[in-house]
Parts: C-alpha cells; structure tokens; sequence
C-alpha cells in the first residue's frame, strides 16, 4: 500500500511563525535604529582651557533615523501586504537597513563631528585643535540595521509563501471588534496580545 504523499514545503503555521519572526525582528531592530540616532554617539574636547565638551547625537550626524522610522512604516506595510507586494517590501526593508549599517558605520568621523558640534555651540570652531571620542551608539545603529536587513531578505526570500493577514482580521473587525486591516498600528497590538493573524479562521473550515 503506498503512503499518502506529503505536502511540499512548509506547513501553514510554520509559516505563520515565520511571518511573526520577521515582524518581530524588524520592529526591534527599527526600534533600536530610531532609540540610537537620538543617543550621544561622539564628544568633542576643545583644547582650549576651560571649555566644555560637546556632544553630538548620531541625529546630528545622519539621516539613521528617518530611516528607521521608514523601516516602522515599511513593517506596517508587511502585515496589509501579500505575494509580491510584500516580496517587494521585503526588498526594500533590506535596501533600508543596509543604508543604516553604511552611514552608522561612516557618519562619526571626526571632521562630520567637528562640524556637527560647531552647529551645536557657537563658542566652538572645527578648525581649532580639539580630540574627538565615538560612543559605542554607531555600532548599535548598525546593528539595528542588520536586523532590518535580515528581516527584509527573509521577507523577500519566504514572503509569499505566509498567509494573509488582512481577510480574518476584517472578518474579525465585523465580528468582534477586532484590530481591522487597514489599520496596521491596531494590527500589531493585537499581536502583542497574543492573538495569532495567521491562524486559520474557523469559518474556514
């Protein structure tokens, strides 16, 4: 007797897990992008007798920020998307994160610090002797963007695959008062609640 075939690849709720792990991997490193441009990434020491360090927040230095809150958005966009809408938010939560990891890595150099301080205090001139000390925050912005980088090629990679989120969720928006599709911040606090937007819908069955 020959065994009954199996279903190629992933069954429903691993990729529903899979769904989740990216949404969650992208949020935290997004999140720790946007928290790490307002942190001090480098301090100024002027050489001059009795004057005041400096410091400079990696939002002085670079554009990280807004592209981490682009990278929030796009991750918003995940979860209403599906096929290769989704494929290509993947792509671009991927491009997103990348360019974080260039300028957080590149943007504390000491010239764009001794210009970013003399923006901050008129007493200060870039061209006077002065030491220049970086913070451990550039690397945590990079890291950040790492993060976002994984989530988007795991997007765009396995993507298409997960199942949709927005049916159940207006059928539940109906039905119960449910987090609706079109409002993706509800959306994702309903999954801080613990509810599952891929899960088979009952009424599916």
């Amino acid at each position: 007797m020959t065994a009954p075939a199996r279903e190629a690849g992933p069954r429903p709720a691993s990729r529903g897990r899979e769904a989740l792990l990216a949404a969650g991997v992208c949020a935290a490193g997004a999140s720790l992008v946007v928290y790490a441009s307002g942190r001090t990434w480098a301090t100024v020491d002027p050489a001059a007798q009795g004057a005041e360090n400096l410091q400079v927040a990696g939002e002085a230095l670079t554009a990280t920020g807004a592209l981490g809150w682009a990278s929030l958005a796009a991750l918003a966009a995940l979860a209403a998307t599906r096929g290769r809408a989704r494929i290509a938010v993947g792509t671009v939560l991927a491009l997103l994160g990348a360019a974080v990891c260039v300028l957080s890595l590149t943007a504390a150099d000491a010239s764009s610090v001794a210009k970013a301080a003399a923006d901050v205090s008129a007493l200060f001139n870039a061209a006077d002797p002065h030491t220049v000390t970086t913070t451990a925050w550039p690397a945590w912005s990079a890291a950040g963007g790492v993060l976002t980088v994984l989530a988007g090629l795991l997007t765009a990679v396995r993507g298409r695959h997960w199942p949709g989120m927005s049916a159940r969720y207006d059928r539940g928006a109906k039905a119960g008062g449910r987090a609706r599709a079109d409002d993706p911040a509800a959306l994702w606090k309903s999954l801080d609640r613990g509810e599952d937007p891929t899960a088979a819908d009952p009424e599916e069955h």
